[in-house]
C-alpha cells in the first residue's frame, strides 16, 4: 500500500520472536534487515513527501524491497524450529 511501512516484524509477525534473534545473533541477517529498514524507510519517505523521483526509480526500489524481504524470509525459514 501507498505511504505505509513494512518493517519486519509487522510483515512476519509469526516470525517477530526469531527476528529479534537473529537480529541480535546472525550477522548476516541483521546486515539484511538494516539494508531492509533503511529502504522502507526511503520509500516511505518517497511516498508521504511527494518527493519528485521517476515512477521508474519508485519501482526499482521497491523491487529492491521485495527481493530483501524475500532473502530474510528465507533465513527465516531456515532457522525456525
Amino acid at each position: 500500500m501507498f505511504g505505509e511501512r513494512h518493517d519486519l516484524p509487522t510483515e512476519f509477525p509469526e516470525h517477530a520472536e526469531l527476528i529479534q534473534k537473529l537480529y541480535k545473533t546472525h550477522e548476516a541477517f541483521a546486515a539484511l534487515m538494516d539494508e531492509y529498514t533503511a529502504l522502507d524507510s526511503e520509500i516511505y519517505e518517497i511516498e508521504e513527501n511527494g518527493t519528485n523521483v521517476t515512477d521508474e526509480h519508485a519501482e526499482e526500489l521497491k523491487f529492491k524491497r521485495v527481493s530483501l524481504k524475500d532473502k530474510l524470509y528465507s533465513m527465516l525459514q531456515e532457522h525456525a524450529d
